[in-house]
């Protein structure tokens, strides 16, 4: 395989990098449900206009796309596929705790807090005028 069939496999696909496995992982495993997997979403609102949603699931639902990434299932449902597809998601710890994050090729805009983004190529609004992420 070549680079260039590499990168367009890795955008038909969504991935965890080795801290967002091993987290994913962990909260799977607590959780008890044999059939366990993450699922990522897009929803409505944030100042940038879309966030992201994450949740454990067992139901695989028609329409979804289901992966898997590090021993991790990995599902997102048909209508947030295109704004997350090629997305890898981490897992990040610093003084403030720690949470996931997603890096996503398809934002335009990334909010200033990282939990919401565009896709249009406007930027995201200027956290000066007071808009907040929420």
């Amino acid at each position: 395989m070549n680079a260039l069939t590499d990168m367009s496999e890795q955008l038909e696909r969504m991935t965890f990098t080795d801290a967002g496995a091993a987290k994913a992982a962990e909260l799977v495993g607590k959780s008890g449900k044999e059939k366990a997997a993450i699922r990522i979403f897009i929803k409505s609102g944030g100042c940038s206009g879309y966030g992201y949603g994450m949740a454990i699931d067992e139901r695989t639902l028609e329409g979804d796309r289901v992966f898997e990434d590090q021993g991790v299932r990995i599902v997102v449902d048909e209508r947030s596929w295109p704004l997350l597809k090629g997305s890898e998601v981490d897992y990040v710890e610093n003084m403030m705790g720690g949470g996931f994050s997603v890096n996503n090729p398809n934002a335009t805009s990334n909010c200033g807090c990282g939990s919401s983004f565009r896709t249009d190529g406007r930027p995201a609004p200027d956290p000066a005028t007071g808009t907040s992420c929420s």
